[in-house]
């Protein structure tokens, strides 16, 4: 569980308790059932991390977009409904080289508009000779990213580097020494499900 469902939890349910002590249960339950959703929102399972050469999504969620980018690599989008898991991954084992934050818009986060648009943060991993970059991007109902990692952190492939709140996308640039391994409209999850694979 995410510290921050623990604070939603208790101060919706407190709120409720109020309510139905001075007006009634009837009133009150409205919180209560807002608090039982903030615990299963921020939720976090633990993830078997596969070994091996491998990219894994820094998101649960589902594919939505796989762009070529300049550098003759790919782009994979991952949409993540309120249903889905927020907890962020680190995609691979490496370096943060840089990190940029980029205040934007709040489109619909399965557009496409949104890779470019919305408010977002950024970070570039240096792994093995390999750049990868990770970008959470806020949606419609997302208005806070929470990233705690910077530059010059050493970040390990699956471990918890943020998440972001309420509905989000997740991209992941990847250089052409990836192949990859999803397919568009794909369910994934964070830290467990393999996006791509390095090349010997």
């Amino acid at each position: 569980m995410v510290r921050d469902g623990i604070h939603y939890g208790v101060g919706l349910s407190a709120a409720g308790l109020l309510v139905s002590i001075f007006l009634s249960v009837a009133w009150g339950l409205p919180f209560f059932l807002l608090a039982a959703f903030c615990l299963y929102f921020f939720r976090d399972p633990e993830r078997e991390i596969p070994a091996g050469a491998v990219a894994v999504s820094p998101a649960d969620g589902k594919v939505v977009s796989l762009q070529p980018s300049g550098d003759g690599g790919r782009r994979v989008s991952v949409f993540l409904n309120i249903f889905d898991v927020h907890v962020n991954r680190i995609p691979v084992s490496g370096r943060i080289t840089a990190f940029e934050y980029r205040p934007g818009k709040f489109h619909l986060a399965n557009r496409e508009s949104a890779s470019l648009e919305n408010e977002q943060t950024s970070l570039t991993i240096d792994s093995e000779s390999a750049t990868v970059v990770v970008r959470q991007i806020a949606g419609l109902l997302a208005r806070r990213i929470v990233c705690h990692k910077s530059k010059g952190d050493i970040v390990e492939k699956g471990e918890r580097f943020g998440l972001i709140k309420f509905g989000s996308r997740v991209d992941i640039l990847l250089g052409p020494e990836w192949d990859l391994s999803v397919r568009l409209g794909e369910r994934v999850k964070g830290g467990s499900s393999i996006l791509a694979r390095r090349r010997d």
